[in-house]
């Protein structure tokens, strides 16, 4: 099948087919954000040429500096969600509170969730950025969905998925039956199956996390990294490479095609707001998609998909990738525990 140019569209349908009493809704949900992705990618890759480079002079909730280029994905996505009747309300890592749908539009089953461009420190220097999404189902009989309606675990999850726009565009999204990739065919505007049923190399000499917070680091992310550091002479008897590119989809798809570990963990610095990343926008789907090709993924003390989120920008420590790296991690904090 992967070798007959299998569109993304054809490849959602074949896939929803497989699913009794499937109305077809999630497959034009799907469609919908795609095509919020191509929009995206045409303006990460036209940059400066279409003037929206540089800051927006604006906060997110998160306190964080907004790009130009983050309002407008933002509402690129809103725009080419709200209208068709899919969803009954999303919710932007770049705001506040959920966006309801418009009155003037019908009401759908699902809730979708959206960091529109992560990594956007990366746009002014022409590095990798993407975008990351999560799909859940609105509970029963609730015509106007609140924050509390949002907060489902991980495990919850219907759908996730993200486009990673490098030198090539490409989505990698995961229905809970595996993680399929496709690549933008730019001369057809379609989204064609590149990489059939991703999985994850279960060990690994590649790790990824940001070397300059390491005075704030927990004992066993310093003992983990010490021993890759260390090399053939170490403990570990094998040299390892480390990776930072501060684009949480780009780490996610090295991962996905050549393994490796990826940290933004507990420390001394992030403990106070609980972690770095936000559960819901990138935390929860990366989970999905890590688990789905075969890895593995946890805060250092629980597994991710299984937090009760508490609030709709809740942040958590991630510690995710190879399963017998993950694994060693995790033993680590449960000897430092103990």
């Amino acid at each position: 099948m992967h070798k007959n140019r299998t569109t993304i569209t054809q490849f959602i349908i074949e896939e929803q087919r497989q699913i009794k009493g499937a109305s077809g809704d999630f497959t034009s949900l799907l469609n919908d954000i795609v095509t919020a992705c191509k929009v995206i990618s045409n303006l990460v890759n036209h940059g400066a040429l279409v003037g929206i480079l540089g800051s927006a002079e604006t906060d997110n909730i998160q306190g964080e500096v907004q790009k130009k280029l983050d309002v407008i994905s933002n509402d690129v996505f809103i725009k080419s969600n709200e209208w068709a009747g899919h969803l009954a309300a999303m919710a932007s890592e770049e705001m506040e509170e959920i966006y309801p749908i418009p009155v003037q539009y019908p009401r759908g089953k699902y809730l979708l969730l959206f960091d529109p461009l992560d990594g956007s420190s990366n746009i002014d220097v022409n590095v990798s950025v993407g975008t990351i999404f999560s799909i859940l189902r609105a509970p029963e009989n609730v015509d106007k969905p609140t924050e509390q309606d949002f907060l489902q675990p991980g495990t919850e999850q219907l759908c996730a998925g993200y486009a990673l726009y490098g030198p090539s565009t490409m989505m990698v999204l995961t229905t809970g039956r595996g993680v399929h990739g496709f690549t933008l065919d730019q001369n057809i505007g379609e989204f064609i199956l590149s990489h059939y049923n991703l999985k994850i190399a279960p060990d690994s000499v590649e790790f990824a996390i940001n070397m300059s917070n390491q005075r704030f680091w927990t004992p066993p992310i310093t003992r983990y990294i010490d021993e890759c550091l260390a090399g053939k002479e170490g403990p570990r008897g094998n040299d390892f490479n480390m990776r930072w590119i501060a684009s949480m989809v780009a780490e996610v798809h090295r991962i996905l095609t050549r393994g490796g570990v990826f940290m933004y963990p507990l420390d001394s610095k992030n403990q106070d707001k609980g972690g770095r990343l936000r559960l819901m926008y990138e935390a929860n789907p990366m989970s999905f998609i890590i688990e789905q090709a075969g890895g593995m993924s946890s805060t250092g003390l629980a597994r991710i998909m299984e937090i009760q989120p508490t609030h709709l920008h809740q942040r958590v420590p991630v510690i995710l990738g190879s399963k017998t790296e993950v694994k060693r991690i995790l033993s680590y904090h449960q000897e430092a525990a103990r």
